[in-house]
């Protein structure tokens, strides 16, 4: 290691959501020695990537938002993708965390250094940073990926993934694709159609859709906020403990599972009138087994004259458009992939070597693992965010998060003031929590059957938390030095007293 290289307290690895609520939280905590280090030109992360039309958030904005970064402000009661951008935006400026910031900065590997106790973080400019912690904060919905379907790499139209959308390409008058029937794909449909000459849904799956009730916030609404905080956090909680309720329908199987299919299908009774259509668009797995669906215009443009919903399965695509297993050619202009991400359940997307030179992405090709989704046994000083099952299917995601930052909070706070070379958790530690967690996640709607990105292609589920909200949290904020070694940095400090109460700001819903 040069002797003249600065040696950060912590490094951040991006700056969406999370990698910004990891730095306002650690200077909360007086640690202020923090670089973030950012692939893109400014900061965002998903919400900025994803500027498709009709891009917005299917969770409540006063739940899609930190509980210590209100914002009285928000014009509707679901966020439109641009205004969470500008949200985000003003987290940087209100915190003053510009200056640590670095754009353009893509990591492409980490690498620990056991005898300093220092993580080395390679970048793609062959510029180098060192730091005592890291936060991996690149959020699970980070990069896109183009779907393995045969003859893609044939099809001469226009392509589009709905995470890299084109906006420059005019859809006016086109004959246009769009294959997936999630989240993105319910939101872009109804925008498509209505100016494309013609729309084909190319659907493997339904899923589950409920009504989105959107509304604008009134003035006075947010006057009253921005006026008296209280009741701002009174709403918030109120629609916590309403998404917590709801996980004894969708997390584990129950009487109430069978409401939310009846809720389902009443609204696609609702809103669709054709009786086939219906049964193409009703789908056949638990609610919840699935992510759920929340559009109140999906269906309706679903039926418009130019509109067409393809249920046969794609056996290729031909350079003229898509080829189905019905012997059908779709001559298309364009075709939109809105089929999902890497969610990298093998670690992230760069090499991480940890002591003795084990690789993350080696011991996680099978099933990643790790304690309270946030450390991994043999790669110290290193915090998670959205880690291995640490996945909500009911609540905010950012509730999830703060109690993730709650804990990295304590990890670093514990590292720094008690001037460690390293805290590793225990083995025997994580062992047995995953146990436990695998042994709950079998009661669970996910493992009920149908195929989603929560699980491995063999069927181990690495991305979701079976429980509550409030469960999670509680075991976040429980930050106990007995689950770690602790090595000091050097013989002399062998014998110093470790203080078992790091400086944590609790999180709340």
């Amino acid at each position: 290691m040069p002797s003249n290289s600065t040696i950060h307290d912590t490094l951040i690895v991006g700056a969406g959501f999370t990698g910004l609520g990891a730095a306002i939280k650690l200077r909360q905590a007086g640690v202020d020695d923090i670089v973030l280090v950012e692939r893109a030109d400014r900061v965002g992360g998903t919400w900025r990537d994803n500027v498709y039309p009709g891009a917005a958030c299917d969770i409540p904005s006063l739940l899609y938002s930190f509980s210590f970064v209100k914002n009285p402000s928000w014009s509707r009661a679901y966020p439109s993708g641009g205004e969470i951008c500008a949200h985000i935006e003003s987290m940087v400026d209100e915190f003053g965390l510009r200056p640590h910031i670095r754009f353009n900065t893509e990591v492409t590997g980490l690498s620990f250094d056991e005898s300093a106790g220092v993580w080395t973080v390679t970048t793609k400019g062959r510029k180098k940073f060192q730091a005592r912690t890291v936060v991996l904060a690149g959020g699970p919905l980070a990069d896109h990926k183009l779907p393995d379907i045969r003859g893609i790499d044939t099809y001469e139209g226009h392509k589009i993934h709905s995470a890299a959308w084109d906006g420059d390409y005019d859809f006016t008058g086109k004959r246009v694709a769009v294959i997936g029937t999630g989240a993105s794909a319910v939101q872009i449909v109804p925008e498509l159609v209505k100016t494309a000459q013609s729309g084909k849904v190319f659907q493997r799956t339904p899923g589950w859709v409920l009504p989105r009730l959107d509304v604008q916030m009134p003035e006075a609404v947010q006057s009253l906020f921005a006026a008296v905080p209280a009741t701002q956090e009174l709403a918030r909680q109120a629609l916590y403990w309403g998404h917590e309720a709801s996980a004894t329908a969708l997390v584990w199987k129950s009487p109430l599972s069978s409401l939310v299919a009846r809720l389902g299908r009443a609204h696609l009774r609702r809103q669709v009138k054709d009786p086939w259509l219906r049964r193409q668009l009703t789908p056949d797995f638990t609610p919840g087994c699935k992510r759920m669906l929340v559009s109140s215009d999906y269906y309706p443009a679903r039926q418009r004259d130019n509109c067409k919903l393809i249920d046969w399965p794609i056996a290729t695509l031909s350079p003229v458009g898509i080829r189905t297993s019905d012997g059908v050619e779709h001559h298309l202009d364009a075709i939109v992939f809105a089929t999902g991400y890497d969610v990298h359940l093998s670690g992230p997307p760069f090499p991480v070597t940890g002591l003795g030179g084990r690789s993350l992405q080696h011991e996680w090709a099978g099933h990643a693992e790790a304690y309270k989704s946030a450390s991994a046994h043999g790669y110290p000083n290193l915090l998670f965010m959205c880690g291995p099952n640490s996945g909500p299917g009911h609540n905010s995601l950012l509730v999830y998060v703060e109690g993730q930052l709650d804990y990295a909070v304590a990890g670093i706070t514990t590292i720094l003031k008690n001037n460690l070379r390293y805290l590793d958790v225990r083995a025997d530690v994580q062992g047995r929590y995953n146990e436990v967690i695998q042994q709950r996640l079998t009661k669970t709607t996910w493992m009920s059957g149908c195929n989603s990105w929560y699980l491995t292609a063999d069927g181990f589920n690495a991305s979701m938390y079976p429980g509550f909200a409030t469960q999670y949290l509680r075991q976040m904020r429980d930050f106990q030095i007995a689950d770690y070694t602790a090595h000091a940095r050097s013989e002399s400090d062998a014998g110093v007293a470790l203080d078992a109460r790091p400086r944590v700001v609790t999180s709340t819903a």
